[in-house]
């Protein structure tokens, strides 16, 4: 079958035709040996440059050999740089050597954010040193080179590494690459067991990261991997890692510097990346010469005899407070006893034997050395002037006068006697008249404050009482005693309970945190000093924790103080004492409980905080400070306005929401404009509903009808007739406080600061401080004094915060920047080389805190003998 075969012998014909055209289509495939390579083996020499060539059929081996000593360690370095361009056919060198084997291809290939390849011509590693038990041992080792590529071109050269082993306290300069990594070895010496390793630098970047390695094979010197084991940390110019002997069995360890391929790790800008038409996005970018100096020192730490010593002055300085309370309260009791014994021998049974029969009481004018007692001389406190529309209800005396409101009952208030204001002035008080007979305003039928205030004789007359032009602080102290008490308790109870709901998480949590630190080795998680990080057990910053102990004492050692003013309170009022039932500043102890619960858990959740610093648990060390601010301005306003002060519910859900600011504008808030809008308006709404609570003493109401009493109010007294503010000291005090805070809401809108916590805790302490020094001025102007106590520890108070403020203002780290850029504000101890300028903050700032509550405790200790309708309210 002839025409069969004809068709067979076509359709082959054709099939061939066919794979010889597809494999013409095909892209040239990668050269191939032709067999088995070709293996070349020289023997080479330390210190040469070896300039040769390699293609896919040849094979270059050079071995080297040299002589180590068992108590002297050398690097060996082996740097290659390959001629040609050709990225897609690298060249691979493999150094064999005694326990380790190390390779790279050449170009090498880095890889960067987002996947982005960068490429390096020039490579140079530095050799693990294996270790060797012989005196002298003669080592060998073999640096392979081979390639897929037709013909490529390289230099080879081995060298020594000079100063391959770092001395202590001495300091050694060298450069860095990405491609040519820089690590040393470092031998504890002996006596010494901790040291610490810093590395410094000129430039900021490149970003580097320092890393601390045991003595294993192979050592981890790559951007990809020196992550892996070790310690480690990022750096811009300066780095510091504290090392213990106890963590190297071998006594010693490595220091290995490496350049990143980027720097915004280090908070450094992204390089641009070059994208062309007929680029393809994995194309590898050359960086070039991306070169940084360093400087590396290892230098001893501090010893254990340092570590007791510092805990020693730590515990002096603060138990030192407890004796000189101690010494203060012998003190003033002796002075009570003598005075007592002084009003014993005034009380005479002479003199009281001439007033039974009628004669009056003489007290010498040379005795009294000041003019006879007068009361003060405004609004319905005026000598009993009648123009006043103001009444105050008082007991007790030999002459009534009486003020009468338009449509209800009158109140009468009875002046002292003659005799009786001149025995006052005789004792050194200002107005101290005979309550025995006082009626008592609290309620035996009920406890509970709603009830209280439902009964017809205090409902009825609320209003009138406390919008009066003139207030004392009988005016709002009409409520039952008991029912005080138990309010405000609850400050305490409240506080105690949410300390530790609070405090037991975030224990748990810097356990965790610290924990992850030693396992991972990744310092960049803390942001400590690490110039002055003194580790103890799993502890890294155990300085930073202890400096702490002053909070959580001195929060103790008022707790005690106000215990024993309780105590002493309690015992006055079982005697039924004239001067405890009616007269000074109402004793509510509550919310000064509160403060130094506040203050000791400060100084616990500042010690959790300082475990491990980071952005993710800042409000640890800062919750509680809010709540130090809002309870001190709770404490002054409660002084004088006992009845009418905040709950501690409502108080306690202000300072929530303040903290849920402060955590909402950290995380929203850095560079958001539309936060930052709505904070500023939240600021200045709360801040005129505030200043309306206060001016009016809660008698508003904010309903529906409050646009059309506003507009009333601005009719009747701005229009119709223009009249000044009825309480001229209220509205002082609101317009100078809307001042302040307009102006922190401006800043705030206008800057946004970076910290937007510190910024929310300084609109507290301003407001702290300004209705402080108005309860001063106050307090002065209406005559009364500041006695010899409160006087010094208002001094001494300002002195410290002074001094404490200025080591805040340091700022040693800051985790509004990345950990390496944080690094640049570390700096050396300063006292006892153990605590630096921020334990020193904690030191002054506790003293501080605890010398503002003594102020706040014994700043009305003038008052103790003065009838409480005699005691202004402002």
């Amino acid at each position: 079958m002839p025409g069969a075969g004809a068709a067979a012998l076509a359709r082959g014909l054709l099939a061939r035709g066919l794979l010889a055209w597809a494999l013409l289509a095909l892209p040239p495939a990668l050269p191939q040996p032709h067999g088995r390579p070709q293996v070349e083996e020289k023997e080479a020499r330390f210190n040469t440059t070896y300039t040769d060539w390699v293609d896919a059929n040849l094979l270059n081996i050079y071995a080297f050999n040299h002589s180590v000593r068992r108590n002297r360690t050398e690097g060996v370095r082996v740097s290659v740089n390959v001629l040609s361009d050709r990225k897609d056919l690298p060249v691979l060198f493999v150094v064999r050597q005694k326990e380790a084997v190390v390779s790279f291809q050449v170009p090498l290939i880095l890889r960067g954010l987002y996947q982005r390849k960068y490429a390096y011509q020039e490579v140079s590693r530095t050799l693990c040193q294996p270790q060797t038990k012989a005196e002298v041992e003669t080592q060998h080792f073999y640096v392979d080179v081979s390639t897929l590529s037709l013909n490529t071109s390289y230099q080879l050269r081995v060298t020594h590494v000079e100063n391959f082993v770092l001395r202590t306290n001495e300091r050694f300069s060298f450069n860095a690459t990405a491609a040519q990594p820089q690590y040393f070895k470092y031998e504890f010496p002996k006596g010494v067991d901790s040291v610490i390793v810093k590395v410094t630098s000129a430039m900021a970047f490149p970003c580097s990261v320092i890393s601390i390695q045991d003595i294993l094979c192979p050592v981890y010197d790559l951007d990809n991997n020196v992550a892996f084991i070790g310690m480690y940390q990022t750096m811009t110019k300066k780095a510091a890692i504290t090392v213990q002997k106890k963590d190297f069995p071998s006594n010693s360890f490595y220091v290995v510097v490496v350049v990143k391929t980027e720097d915004e790790v280090c908070g450094g800008a992204l390089p641009y990346y070059p994208l062309s038409k007929n680029a393809s996005p994995d194309e590898p970018v050359d960086q070039h010469n991306r070169q940084k100096m360093l400087e590396v020192m290892v230098s001893p730490t501090i010893t254990s005899e340092a570590y007791v010593s510092s805990v020693l002055f730590c515990l002096g300085i603060f138990l030192s407070f407890y004796v000189l309370t101690l010494f203060i309260a012998c003190w003033e009791s002796c002075r009570q006893q003598k005075r007592k014994g002084l009003l014993a021998a005034m009380d005479s049974p002479s003199l009281d034997t001439a007033s039974l029969l009628g004669h009056a009481r003489s007290i010498p004018t040379s005795f009294l050395g000041h003019a006879p007692y007068d009361s003060y001389g405004y609004g319905s406190f005026g000598n009993g002037s009648s123009s006043s529309a103001e009444g105050v209800t008082d007991s007790m005396g030999s002459a009534e006068v009486s003020y009468g409101y338009t449509g209800q009952e009158q109140f009468k208030r009875r002046t002292p006697s003659a005799p009786m204001r001149l025995l006052s002035i005789a004792m050194g008080e200002r107005s101290l008249e005979n309550v025995a007979g006082r009626p008592r305003l609290d309620s035996l039928s009920s406890i509970e404050e709603d009830d209280y205030d439902t009964l017809a004789d205090i409902d009825y007359d609320k209003n009138v009482i406390r919008t009066k032009q003139y207030l004392c602080v009988a005016d709002l102290a009409r409520k039952d005693k008991r029912v005080l008490r138990k309010k405000y308790q609850i400050y305490f109870w409240n506080i105690a309970t949410i300390a530790v709901f609070y405090a037991l998480p975030v224990i748990q949590l810097v356990i965790t945190y610290q924990t992850v630190v030693n396992v991972t080795g990744n310092q960049d998680i803390c942001y400590y000093n690490f110039l002055c990080a003194h580790p103890l057990g799993n502890l890294s910053a155990f300085n930073n924790i202890l400096s702490n102990l002053g909070y959580v004492l001195l929060g103790l050692l008022f707790l005690l103080i106000i215990l024993q003013r309780e105590i002493s309170y309690n015992r006055a009022l079982m005697r039924n004492d004239a001067h405890a039932l009616e007269c000074g500043i109402p004793k509510h102890f509550g919310l000064f409980y509160a403060m130094g619960t506040a203050l000791m858990m400060e100084g616990l959740l500042s010690a959790c905080y300082h475990v491990c610093p980071n952005y993710t648990n800042f409000q640890f060390d800062t919750s509680f400070m809010y709540m130090i601010a809002g309870l001190c301005m709770l404490k002054l306003y409660q002084k004088r306005h006992p009845d009418i002060n905040a709950s501690a519910y409502s108080a306690y859900a202000c300072l929530a929401l303040v903290i849920f600011f402060s955590v909402v504008g950290v995380v929203f808030g850095k560079g958001n404009t539309a936060f930052w809008i709505v904070f500023s308006v939240i600021h200045i709404v709360a801040t005129l509903l505030l200043s309306t609570q206060l001016y009016y003493m809660g008698r508003w109401k904010l309903d529906s009808g409050i646009l059309r009493r506003i507009l009333h109010v601005l009719y009747t007294d701005c229009v119709r007739q223009c009249s000044g503010p009825m309480y001229v000291d209220r509205m002082v005090l609101l317009v100078m406080g809307n001042i302040i805070n307009w102006s922190l809401a401006a800043y705030g809108l206008i800057v946004r600061p970076n910290d937007f916590a510190s910024y929310l805790l300084a609109i507290g302490i301003c407001n702290l401080l300004l209705y402080f020094a108005f309860y001063i001025i106050m307090k002065l102007r209406s005559g009364e004094r500041i006695k010899l106590i409160p006087f010094l520890c208002i001094i001494g108070t300002s002195v410290v915060w002074g001094f404490a403020l200025f080591f805040f203002f340091q700022g040693l780290s800051t985790w509004q920047k990345t950990p390496a850029e944080s690094r640049e504000h570390n700096r050396d101890c300063i006292l006892l080389d153990f605590f630096d300028d921020h334990d020193i903050w904690h030191f002054l700032s506790s003293i501080a805190m605890f010398g503002s509550f003594l102020v706040l405790l014994t700043l009305d200790d003038d008052l103790d003998c003065v009838q409480r309708d005699k005691i202004y309210v402002f």
